[in-house]
């Protein structure tokens, strides 16, 4: 079902929001500073071309350990990641999310938008996996404690 729900996500709509990641991390290339923006943007870039099957999760979570993307560091390039791009995308997922929502069978489509969305403000630190290692992640968090 992933398959089929990720062919249909592609072929209606998810080509255009990949490609805008994608020129986002072209951009934030071209600036040499901005590099690990541009990894974060081609990472999910993949994953807005095809969400179905995958989850994006925060680095720390799946390997229990802070790294620079994670930790103060990664605050800040969120922040600053926010003011020139974050918005920008975050937009263009909403204006698709609502396009969506007008059918009922673009309702999951809609909610694909609005997961991307919010992770199109601060991507930093984020990675994609599988939803079966998301899970396995958070359950292992939660046996910590």
């Amino acid at each position: 079902m992933k398959t089929l729900g990720n062919i249909i996500w592609f072929l209606f709509g998810g080509v255009f929001m990949g490609l805008m990641w994608w020129f986002f991390g072209l951009l934030a290339f071209i600036t040499i500073v901005g590099i690990p923006w541009g990894r974060a943007c081609f990472v999910l870039g993949n994953f807005s071309f095809f969400p179905f099957g995958y989850e994006a999760i925060s680095r720390d979570e799946l390997s229990q350990e802070t790294d620079i993307g994670t930790g103060p560091l990664g605050i800040i390039g969120n922040i600053i990641w926010f003011l020139f791009a974050g918005i920008w995308l975050a937009i263009g997922h909403i204006t698709s999310a609502v396009a969506c929502f007008i059918t009922i069978i673009g309702i999951p489509f809609a909610l694909q938008h609005l997961k991307l969305a919010l992770i199109s403000l601060a991507p930093i630190g984020k990675t994609v996996v599988p939803k079966e290692v998301a899970a396995r992640a958070m359950y292992g968090r939660e046996n910590r404690y």
